[in-house]
């Protein structure tokens, strides 16, 4: 018994890819990604230009009524 190798990984990555769907790890992705960027932009305290898609989800965001 050891560490796994490369192909019991991409097993594990086929059955994740089973269950949840290409589209919803895309999303997990991305949303992911955003996170990331929006703490590395709190930890620096810089106030960075939006790129266009998070404008649009700012703007989602704003206009659903909470």
């Amino acid at each position: 018994m050891g560490s796994l190798s490369v192909w019991h990984w991409l097993i594990v990555l086929l059955v994740v890819m089973l269950v949840f769907g290409t589209k919803k790890l895309g999303s997990i992705g991305s949303d992911l990604g955003n996170a990331i960027r929006e703490f590395k932009r709190g930890v620096n305290g810089v106030e960075l230009p939006l790129s266009p898609s998070e404008k649009l989800s700012a703007e989602k965001k704003n206009a659903s009524p909470s």
